[in-house]
């Protein structure tokens, strides 16, 4: 029986494939309409996202062959939703990402981060979480985790290493002393007692050599192997919590991170894309500066109560003794020589690693500066007087093409190679190979069938059905119902990928909240950053399974801190939506763009 339940389970997959469209069947035969063909296309394309029976991406194509079958759309206009602006906007932050990190630029702004906050406990955590959020900001989270998970387990190992060196020389000087203070009882003879006293202020100059404390020195403690196995198991057991602490704190920062910038992470582009689709007459409510606005305030927000939390579990309320006050310790300078080394070890900045900042700064600037929002901004000037030509997938796209036109190297004219013949031809910043090997195209087809699924709701009136379904939820206060829609998706999002999340609950929310005549915003952008919230399992995103693959955590210390960090976010999160995002987007006021119940 055991042997068929096995089988049974390895084979769950196919049974998942062909059961699932089987016992949903009955749906759009028996009630024949376009609301249900469309809710028999959703709910099965979310239960293969759940299970992931078969690759997201493939999941995302469904709409093509679903679709036109069941007369909701014609293939041509289902075909079209896979790129967008939106998709756009991603490739090209995605490309600027492979960028920095095939020119190693992420590494050499972490190791100066991380050298200028030193290695005290408190500080070493302060500057990892704020390294890896920033770098996340801009390439994937995935990127700079893998990338900052070795680089703490350098710095903690080199910090154990160099305190279990200085235990092993303190328990032998100690025991040295003892073996003088018997052998002094046994000395009557006054030479001998002057070699005594000459012995004893060379153990004293050897204490001092060892940074021992004069408390140390005026109170000799009775040294023995148990004490001194005692001592190595209570220093091993704090290591292990330190770098437990560790290790949370570079994934968390890392989901954290993400959610600054719109194109941080998938969620956010696809929350852009879902507003462009449902409502097309926003006028451009989400940009790259609105949605740094907002977010960057409460990014910063969570990471602070995260850093608090994990200070707290895995270090303790000793702040004085976690920051460290006075001058550093031998261990704390030999763990401050490795990131040193690692550092000198990238060398000189480069051309190309030059190129590449160049280029990623003047993106950041005119992305910011494309749409400001108290001013008019220079494509408003230049381009968009009538209607809104140039948007910030253009930017990105203009600034990522240059990759593949500036050289590595800096261009020398009329030099020959070594061996006496022309010069070889330098390669670009980026070659088309690395992009293709680089380049997750699988995101791509999963926003673009998230679209796809937003348009056929519309067309096929489930959006329509749905919105006035939930119509009596307009008795609840609008923050309540923000509160229990980010609890859900935080929820939903530690079993399922953040942007399949994302991908089925944002055109719900945008149907309620036209229906209910609630901002679109009030709850579509909360529910959006909560869907990043995953810090309690594993498997709910990358980062948190790079974090585990260490061997050092268990699922029981990231259930423990993860569980908290939730209920901090999900706080967080409707805090900055009911004060400055209220400012920002007007939120208390049903918008004029929002209101598309009434179609032709």
């Amino acid at each position: 029986m055991a042997g068929f339940f096995t089988r049974l389970w390895r084979c769950r997959n196919y049974i998942i494939i062909v059961a699932t469209p089987l016992l949903l069947l009955p749906l759009p035969l028996v009630i024949s309409t376009s609301e249900a063909k469309c809710g028999f296309v959703i709910i099965l394309m979310a239960l293969y996202w759940c299970t992931e029976c078969i690759p997201l991406a493939v999941t995302a194509l469904l709409p093509v062959i679903l679709f036109p079958m069941m007369n909701i759309m014609p293939s041509d206009e289902v075909c079209i939703q896979y790129l967008k602006d939106s998709n756009m906007l991603f490739i090209g932050g995605l490309l600027v990402a492979i960028a920095v990190e095939h020119w190693n630029l992420h590494k050499r702004i972490a190791l100066q981060v991380l050298l200028f906050v030193g290695v005290k406990p408190s500080f070493l955590m302060i500057g990892f979480m704020g390294t890896t959020a920033f770098l996340s900001m801009w390439i994937s989270n995935t990127a700079s985790t893998a990338m900052m998970l070795p680089i703490s387990n350098a710095v903690l190992q080199q910090l154990n290493d160099s305190e279990t060196n200085a235990e092993e020389r303190a328990n032998e000087l100690q025991a040295g002393m003892e073996g003088l203070e018997n052998q002094g009882f046994e000395m009557t003879d006054t030479n001998e007692s002057k070699k005594v006293e000459q012995n004893d202020s060379r153990v004293n100059m050897d204490r001092e050599n060892m940074d021992v404390t004069d408390t140390e020195v005026s109170k000799p403690r009775a040294w023995s192997p148990e004490k001194a196995q005692q001592q190595r198991n209570t220093r091993e057991q704090k290591y292990m919590k330190l770098n437990k602490g560790m290790s949370l704190c570079v994934c968390y920062a890392a989901s954290i991170g993400g959610t600054a910038t719109l194109t941080g992470t998938t969620p956010n582009v696809i929350m852009k894309g879902q507003i462009d689709e449902q409502f097309p007459n926003n006028g451009g409510v989400i940009n790259f500066a609105s949605w740094f606005g907002f977010a960057f305030p409460n990014m910063i927000l969570m990471l602070a109560l995260a850093w608090l939390w994990l200070q707290f579990m895995f270090l303790g309320l000793n702040l004085k003794k976690s920051f460290g006050c006075g001058k550093k310790s031998a261990g704390d300078k030999e763990a401050y020589q490795v990131i040193k080394d690692e550092y000198k070890q990238l060398g000189k900045m480069s051309f190309a690693e030059a190129s590449v900042l160049t280029i990623f700064i003047l993106l950041v600037l005119l992305w910011f500066t494309r749409e400001p929002g108290f001013i008019p901004g220079w494509a408003t000037v230049l381009f968009n007087q009538k209607k809104q030509y140039v948007t910030d997938g253009t930017v990105a796209i203009l600034l990522s093409a240059l990759f593949f036109c500036i050289p590595s190297k800096f261009p020398r004219c009329g030099r020959s190679s070594e061996n006496g013949g022309p010069s070889e031809a330098v390669p670009p910043l980026l070659t088309w190979d690395t992009v293709h090997e680089k380049m997750p195209w699988s995101i791509i087809l999963l926003l673009g069938g998230g679209f796809a699924l937003a348009h056929g709701s519309e067309v096929s009136g489930l959006s329509k059905w749905l919105g006035e379904s939930l119509i009596p939820l307009q008795s609840i206060p609008p923050f309540a119902i923000s509160i229990l829609l980010c609890l859900l998706v935080a929820m939903f999002t530690e079993c399922s990928s953040n942007t399949a999340t994302t991908t089925l609950f944002l055109p719900i929310l945008g149907a309620m909240a036209t229906a209910i005549k609630l901002h679109p915003l009030y709850v579509m952008f909360p529910c959006t950053i909560a869907a990043s919230l995953a810090f309690m399992l594993p498997v709910a995103t990358p980062p948190n399974a790079i974090a585990f693959s260490y061997g050092n955590l268990k699922v029981i210390d990231m259930a423990k801190s993860g569980f908290i960090l939730n209920i901090l976010g999900v706080i967080t999160i409707n805090i900055a939506i009911n004060t400055w995002g209220v400012a920002m987007f007007n939120l208390n006021e049903f918008p004029s763009w929002a209101n598309v119940t009434e179609t032709p």
